[in-house]
């Protein structure tokens, strides 16, 4: 009897240490998982990106009380820009602390292999500037958002910054030689297939060259664009793959001032570490770097000032991945507060959902949360998950170690990328039977829990 005894307590002790109980979060809070990667390859990106946005909810938590009143509450979970582990994370996460209010990975590649698994949970999955780009439509992924700009946006208006800006006329993008380097994954190949469109629109020739994960060898990638002689190539990067395209091309003779960085290649930690190389390398954003908003000072005097800041190095204040961290920030809590104005302070993840499809955020709005210069407008509408649709470019001089602006706004090619993102709409919901939103009722305030 005793050693039976023994056995069922051993059991019952392995039982909880596998099932952790779940906490319940408190009246006043709500809770936010961090899929966040802090070690591997995309450390600088998740590194900036996760402490801004912990920066921005610890601003909110100690000057404002939180969100009306709802202190925001978190817990961390390493993805290592793992799709994996981005999946394990979601579930060991999504119930805790009474339920997630939304899900931010900052991975195509994640939140992409959760679109249904978001829909099924009634759960906000939510793809900052990237993502699938068919998800736009709101009326197919209900539970799926990209505020900013999607991959055919970016693209477009990196192949018209060519055009307007360095050829001096759109027109001479005729006959030109476009090669784009890609990441060897989901996030990568998303816009292949559209610049295949864009230079048959314009009459010039695309190659898509892969760079397998994660991109710290590259020789024989480069190699091929000696050979081809191309007159731009778009650097389609993440992580250790960027300063190693910008110090190869420089080996290989190639000039890094036509090398056009897309948007996850435009990040201080991009081009420091490529040191010379860099000088003179060209990357689309939606939001410039440096302490360009009174937010950032806001944060520094409230947060970093307390001891309580994310950054272990504060010179990182104001780089591009942490500025993203914060738009993003901006973007997650101003969506809280749409669903609350709504339903109340206590706001659950579908409630949520109808809180980020009517977010709105005009230049009134944004200067006074101190975000005018940092934060871009914002309509997403419930046919339009992605809101904003203009970047600007900014060149790097490797000697004083800053961007400086090189654009003014570019429009993407929206009717192309419409075409594109209604024929990859409307087949996801043929294929997996899912019966489109009727989006001429979006403003029924009864039409939330989908």
């Amino acid at each position: 009897m005793k050693i039976k005894a023994i056995i069922t307590s051993i059991a019952l002790l392995t039982s909880l240490a596998f099932t952790a109980p779940v906490v319940q979060a408190a009246d006043g809070e709500l809770y936010v998982p961090i899929p966040s990667y802090r070690v591997g390859p995309y450390a600088v990106g998740g590194t900036g990106y996760f402490g801004g946005i912990l920066d921005y909810y610890n601003l909110l938590n100690m000057r404002d009380g939180g969100v009306n009143g709802m202190k925001l509450v978190w817990s961390e979970c390493e993805t290592e820009y793992s799709v994996e582990r981005g999946v394990e994370c979601y579930k060991r996460l999504k119930d805790n602390k009474g339920g997630a209010v939304f899900f931010d990975p900052l991975s195509v590649g994640i939140s992409t292999a959760l679109i249904e698994t978001g829909r099924k949970d009634k759960m906000p999955i939510i793809a900052v500037n990237h993502g699938k780009t068919a998800g736009q439509r709101g009326d197919v992924f209900p539970y799926y958002f990209m505020p900013g700009i999607n991959t055919y946006d970016e693209h477009s208006i990196m192949m018209h910054f060519i055009g307007d800006v360095l050829e001096g006329d759109r027109s001479k993008l005729k006959g030109k030689k476009i090669a784009m380097l890609f990441h060897g994954s989901p996030y990568g190949r998303e816009a292949i297939m559209f610049m295949d469109m864009m230079c048959k629109k314009h009459g010039c020739e695309h190659t898509a060259i892969e760079v397998p994960h994660p991109g710290n060898e590259q020789q024989s990638q480069w190699l091929k664009i000696r050979k081809m002689k191309p007159d731009y190539v778009l650097l389609r990067g993440w992580g250790v793959m960027n300063p190693v395209a910008m110090q190869t091309a420089v080996r290989t003779g190639f000039s890094v001032g036509r090398l056009i960085g897309n948007i996850w290649s435009n990040s201080d930690g991009d081009v420091i570490p490529a040191g010379d190389a860099a000088e003179g390398y060209y990357a689309i954003t939606t939001h410039p770097a440096g302490r360009v908003a009174k937010v950032i000072d806001d944060i520094v005097g409230t947060v970093y000032k307390a001891g309580k800041g994310d950054l272990a190095d504060k010179s990182r204040i104001g780089s591009v991945y942490w500025n993203l961290g914060v738009l993003a920030g901006v973007f997650h809590t101003e969506a809280l507060k749409t669903a609350q104005e709504r339903f109340g302070p206590k706001v659950n993840s579908a409630q949520v959902r109808w809180g980020f499809e009517n977010l709105r955020l005009n230049k009134s709005d944004l200067d006074a949360l101190g975000a005018t210069g940092l934060v871009p407008e914002i309509n997403i509408t419930c046919m339009d998950h992605v809101g904003g649709h203009l970047a600007k470019f900014q060149q790097w001089d490797a000697g004083k170690r800053q961007w400086k602006v090189a654009s003014d706004w570019i429009e993407g090619d929206v009717a192309l990328s419409q075409a594109i993102i209604d024929e990859g709409a409307e087949k996801y919901a043929a294929d997996n039977g899912i019966k489109k939103r009727d989006c001429s009722n979006e403003d029924d305030r009864d039409n939330f829990d989908l």
